[in-house]
């Protein structure tokens, strides 16, 4: 099963580069520029995204008002945060509000895919558990 990754990064030959290297490793990635860019790819695509990896430094939109955002309209897409100016401060916050994990450039791409798997594992067994309550749901009320 392929993960299908947003890259959202204002740093535009980093976020290409990076999606070029999940392609090379059969992982579906795009990249987009801003965050507000970001919200308007989840709008078209939702559920179909399964991870962001979300710059926390860009211009406008910061990657922590991205991420408010993306966990409040799509609470199942897991986030990880990325940033070459992080404080242990700005991870923590991000974590609060719901990244996944959070990571430093340049990070190494072998701990990033794994990072990308875990998490994409994570949102299937997410997706599972809620289609499962949906059946039994289904089930009580016709009485089976």
């Amino acid at each position: 099963m392929s993960i299908n990754v947003l890259i959202v990064d204002d740093e535009e030959a980093f976020a290409q580069a990076l999606a070029e290297r999940l392609e090379l490793r059969e992982m579906n990635a795009q990249a987009v520029f801003s965050g507000e860019d970001a919200l308007f790819r989840l709008k078209e695509q939702g559920t179909d995204i399964d991870v962001v990896i979300l710059d926390v430094l860009m211009p406008g939109m910061s990657g922590i008002e991205a991420l408010r955002e993306i966990t409040k309209q799509w609470p199942l897409i897991e986030v990880i945060m990325l940033t070459g100016n992080a404080t242990v401060e700005t991870a923590i916050e991000g974590m609060k509000i719901g990244a996944y994990d959070f990571l430093m450039k340049p990070c190494d791409t072998e701990n990033l895919i794994e990072k990308l798997k875990k998490a994409h594992l994570r949102k299937k067994e997410q997706e599972d558990r809620i289609r499962q309550a949906e059946i039994e749901t289904i089930i009580k009320r016709r009485g089976w």
